[in-house]
């Protein structure tokens, strides 16, 4: 290697390790910023939800967790884009393009630099959406079953009539009184209102404590010193029944442990999907291919994107960077859905829109460095 070669791989070296070091210090500070701003709304919301729908301490915080993890792969990837855009809008500005412009350095040069930052994000959501977001998502479908029936139970308001399990039981309680993190409440002056076999029954109780049989995972409503009235007073058919101790039973643990784990096709395995013919199957393999693939895309968009002027726009290209994320995404999920229904083969499916972006790219390209033009001025000396 001759000493201008060894001078020439020297600086690349150096101007590749500057390039990286910006992208990964501007990766973390956009990540960060934009992850507080959607996680911590997303935490409002679901604490929100918990007192509105009664949602355990116990399983709020992993719905948090998955719902945190569901949407890294989209942040990441538009952190990534954006700090791409800034870092190297930053080397123009400062006039730092202009001398690496000087020994032979550019567009195609910087899209390569960034390579290694783009690799590791791609090989991380890869994981995520692949692996990890469909578990979480299998684990929720979980969760949010196993509070289906029993949610409101778990936060009883006093003196406000209550519908539970699907308006068959309407529930009553002029005073309640919790336990220790809401395990148990103590309800007093309890009406209750029930409709089995199309017959009404209103039970009437002092006390009412909530309680879950550990064998079978019911949860049921122990009763104390109370009357069932069986039918209305009118019915000639009607039963008063006067107890000391009754449970009433409010969900069937056995009903809830066998309904089928995977209810939604988010959930299932990549492998599953991969060797599906099914549109949705499809679809969802796809979408999950696609959060990764879209990283290299953009990466190769955001370098264009972030060549301009000292004396240009100061944000104009991360503006039109954002308007492009956004309608790429929105594509894509056109894209999903289309396929979803049946419209189009699963050949073409979402692989249309990064083929649409990989075009813009090299029309950008082109416009930039002014190939068209040069192809222009030799086709107008042929014609002369």
């Amino acid at each position: 290697m001759s000493t201008f070669q060894q001078a020439y791989y020297l600086i690349n070296t150096i101007i590749a390790k500057y390039v990286m070091r910006n992208v990964w210090v501007l990766l973390g500070a956009i990540f960060l910023i934009i992850s507080l701003v959607i996680f911590g709304n997303q935490v409002v919301l679901m604490l929100k939800e918990s007192l509105k729908y009664g949602i355990a301490t116990a399983d709020l915080f992993p719905l948090i967790a998955f719902n945190m993890i569901r949407d890294i792969p989209l942040i990441l990837s538009l952190s990534l884009f954006l700090a791409i855009i800034l870092a190297i809008s930053k080397l123009y500005k400062d006039s730092e393009a202009i001398i690496m412009n000087s020994f032979g350095v550019g567009d195609k040069h910087f899209m390569l630099f960034i390579q290694p930052v783009v690799l590791s994000a791609f090989t991380f959501i890869l994981l995520l959406t692949t692996l990890v977001v469909p578990w979480t998502k299998e684990q929720k479908s979980l969760i949010t079953h196993r509070n289906a029936n029993i949610s409101g139970f778990a936060f009883i308001k006093q003196k406000e009539f209550q519908k539970f399990k699907g308006d068959d039981i309407i529930f009553y309680a002029n005073k309640v009184e919790e336990g220790d993190g809401k395990i148990q409440q103590t309800m007093k002056d309890v009406f209750i209102y029930t409709l089995i076999n199309d017959k009404p029954i209103i039970t009437l109780a002092k006390e009412a404590q909530k309680y879950t049989n550990l064998n079978t995972q019911s949860v049921y409503l122990h009763l104390k010193e109370g009357t069932r009235y069986h039918g209305f007073p009118d019915d000639l058919n009607k039963r008063i029944l006067n107890f000391d101790l009754y449970d009433l039973q409010i969900v069937d643990g056995e009903k809830q442990n066998n309904t089928p784990k995977f209810t939604r096709v988010e959930s299932q395995s990549t492998m599953d999907l991969l060797f599906s013919s099914k549109p949705k199957d499809a679809a969802e393999f796809q979408w999950r291919i696609s959060q990764a693939l879209s990283v290299f895309i953009l990466s190769f968009l955001g370098v264009l994107l972030g060549k301009a002027s000292p004396r240009g726009g100061k944000n104009l290209g991360l503006l039109f960077g954002i308007a492009i994320f956004i309608l790429y995404n929105n594509a894509l999920m056109v894209a999903k859905s289309t396929l979803e229904r049946g419209e189009v083969a699963a050949w073409i499916g979402l692989w249309w829109v990064h083929f649409l972006m990989f075009v813009i790219i090299i029309l950008l390209y082109g416009y930039r460095h002014e190939k068209f033009r040069t192809v222009s001025r030799f086709f107008l000396k042929r014609v002369k």
